[in-house]
C-alpha cells in the first residue's frame, strides 16, 4: 500500500487508537505519486488563491483515502475544506470557476465546477445533531482537526493540505487501512448520534475496502439502530444502492444482519434466515441470497433483483411429505413485497418495476423442464423484454448449491436456452414481437370500428406470432378471417 514519504513522528495519544487525540495532529510530507500529479496540477491556482488570501485549503474525504489506497480514480469529485467562510469561498473561486452554485451554502458549501469536473469546498464544521432532527446545527470552526473529528470514519479523516502537501492524519487513518480496521474518530456513539446514516455507511466501508470493524462500533450500531428513523428514506435508499455496487458486498449485508440494522429499514432480508427445513437442515434462505448477490455483476438493479428475489419464501413456506420444504408462487409473494419496500425507500416507479419484474419472471426457466419449443422461447423473451440478459444473469446466478453435478445441468439448460434464443433471432425479430398486423389492418380485413373486437383480434393474432413465428401478412389474414367467421357463428348460435 502507498505510504508516506517518511515515518510518521512520535504523536503521543494520537497515534494511539485506544485514547483520544493529543493536541498536536500526525502530520508528515507525502510524495506526490504519478498519479497524484493531475489533481495537484489542477486545483494549483485554487490554493493559490487561497494561500494568498491568508487561508488554508485542505483536500478530503475519499479522494485523499482512495489515493492512500491506489485507488484514485481519474474522475472523482473533489471536496476541500476551509477556514475561510462562504463570502469568502465564494469571493475566492469567482472568476476561476466555470460555474458556482451556493445551495448549500448555510451548510458552509459552495459548489464548483472547473474544466468538466465537480468540486466542493465547505468551511470546517463541528456539526452535530439533536437526538429527535434529521438536520445538523452547523457551527464552523477555524482548526481543520475540528473538522476532522466529526467525520464518519477515521479513514476518512484524513486531509491533504494545499499548496505545501502536507498529509494530516490526527486519527491514525492510514494506520487503520492498514490493518484494515473500521473505527470512528470520536466514541462511535458520538459519531452515529450525530448522524445516524453512517451506521449503514459502515457496512458499505466494511464490504468495500475489506474493513474489520472495531467491537465498540459494533455495540454502538446495536444499541443505536433505532435512530435510523430520523434519517429519510432518500438518503437511506441512497446508501443502500452504493452498497450494493461495490465488488463484493456480502460482509456488509451480514453486518446489517448481525447488528439488527437491517430490521429498521429492510425487514424483509433478516426474515430470510428461517430454518428452511428443521429435520434435513437445508441452508437457510439468507445465506443464500447473499451468495447470490455476490454472484452477479454489480449492476444496481440486477443485484437488488437478487436481494429480493426469495423474499416471499417466508410467507409461503410449507411442508410436503416426509418434511420437504416448499414455497408455492414465493416469486409472485416477493414481487408484491419488493414493491412495497422500495416504494417505502423511495426509488423510482421505473426501478420499481424493474426489480419487481426480474423477481417475478426469475422461476420461469425452471418451467420448461421438457425442452424448449420455438413458442416456449418466444414467449420467454417476449415476457422478459429489455430484462432478458438481466433475468438470464439473475438465473444463473440463483443456482449456489454444491452440487456438482446439479451446477453443471442447470448451465447446460442455461445454455441451451441461450442457443435456441440465438438461433430464432437469426431467423425472426425477438426484439419486439408483435402481430402480422396492426389494429388498421384487422379493422379493414374484418370490416369492424375501433372497439374491443379488434383488441381480440389483434391478441389472437399474436398467439398466433407467438405460437408460429411470422407467417406474413397474407396468410395472417387468412387466418384471422377463419377464426372472426367461427367466433361471429359461435356468437350467432
Amino acid at each position: 500500500m502507498p505510504g508516506p514519504a517518511t515515518a510518521p513522528p512520535t504523536a503521543g495519544p494520537a497515534g494511539n487508537p485506544q485514547e483520544p487525540p493529543g493536541l498536536a495532529p500526525v502530520r508528515w510530507a507525502v510524495v506526490i505519486p504519478d498519479r497524484l500529479r493531475p489533481l495537484v496540477e489542477e486545483t494549483a491556482e485554487l490554493s493559490t488563491r487561497f494561500a494568498e488570501a491568508d487561508f488554508r485549503l485542505y483536500l478530503v474525504g475519499g479522494v485523499v483515502r482512495d489515493a492512500v489506497l491506489g485507488r484514485l480514480r481519474a474522475d472523482a469529485d473533489l471536496d476541500f475544506t476551509t477556514d475561510a467562510r462562504p463570502d469568502d469561498i465564494e469571493s475566492l473561486v469567482a472568476g476561476w470557476a466555470d460555474a458556482v452554485w451556493d445551495q448549500g451554502r448555510r451548510f458552509g458549501t459552495i459548489g464548483v465546477l472547473v474544466g468538466g469536473r465537480r468540486m466542493e469546498i465547505t468551511t470546517h464544521r463541528a456539526e452535530a445533531y439533536h437526538p429527535d432532527s434529521r438536520k445538523p446545527d452547523v457551527v464552523f470552526a477555524d482548526a481543520v482537526e475540528a473538522d476532522l473529528s466529526r467525520r464518519d470514519f477515521t479513514v476518512n479523516a484524513m486531509a491533504l493540505s494545499l499548496p505545501d502537501l502536507t498529509l494530516i492524519d490526527p486519527f491514525d487513518g492510514v494506520g487503520d487501512l492498514g490493518i484494515h480496521r473500521l473505527r470512528t474518530p470520536l466514541a462511535p456513539e458520538e459519531s452515529f448520534t450525530d448522524d445516524p446514516l453512517r451506521m449503514l455507511r459502515a457496512a458499505r466501508f466494511i464490504a468495500g475496502y475489506q474493513l474489520v470493524p472495531d467491537p465498540t462500533l459494533t455495540g454502538a450500531v446495536m444499541t443505536l439502530r433505532g435512530r435510523l428513523d430520523i434519517v429519510s428514506d432518500e438518503r437511506i435508499r441512497d446508501e443502500l444502492d452504493k452498497l450494493m455496487v461495490v465488488d463484493k458486498p456480502g460482509e456488509g449485508l451480514w453486518f446489517l444482519v448481525r447488528t439488527g440494522l437491517a430490521e429498521e429499514f429492510l425487514p424483509e432480508l433478516p426474515a430470510l434466515a428461517l430454518e428452511q427445513d428443521p429435520i434435513h437442515r437445508h441452508k437457510d434462505v439468507l445465506a443464500h441470497t447473499i451468495a447470490v448477490v455476490e454472484n452477479t455483476s454489480p449492476v444496481r438493479l440486477l443485484r437488488l433483483a437478487a436481494l429480493f428475489h426469495d423474499v416471499g419464501k417466508p410467507k409461503t413456506r410449507s411442508f410436503g411429505p416426509r418434511g420437504t420444504v416448499m414455497f408455492h408462487h414465493h416469486e409472485v409473494v416477493g414481487a408484491r413485497m419488493t414493491r412495497d419496500r422500495m416504494k417505502a425507500l423511495r426509488y423510482s416507479s421505473e426501478d420499481i418495476e424493474t426489480v419487481s419484474r426480474l423477481v417475478d419472471l426469475h422461476l420461469r426457466f425452471h418451467t420448461y423442464r421438457m425442452g424448449w419449443t420455438d413458442s416456449a422461447v418466444r414467449r420467454y423473451v417476449r415476457d422478459a423484454g429489455p430484462l432478458l440478459d438481466l433475468l438470464n444473469e439473475l438465473t444463473r446466478c440463483d443456482c449456489t448449491t454444491r452440487n456438482a453435478v446439479k451446477a453443471r445441468a442447470l448451465a447446460r439448460r442455461m445454455d441451451e436456452l441461450d442457443a435456441r434464443i440465438a438461433e430464432l433471432r437469426s431467423q425472426e425479430e425477438l426484439a419486439a414481437i408483435r402481430p402480422d398486423l396492426d389494429g388498421n389492418a384487422v379493422m379493414d380485413r374484418l370490416g369492424l370500428q375501433p372497439g374491443r373486437d379488434v383488441g381480440e383480434a389483434l391478441s389472437f393474432l399474436l398467439e398466433l406470432r407467438l405460437e408460429e413465428g411470422p407467417l406474413g401478412p397474407e396468410e395472417a389474414g387468412r387466418r384471422l378471417e377463419a377464426w372472426w367467421a367461427g367466433r361471429s357463428g359461435a356468437a350467432g348460435r
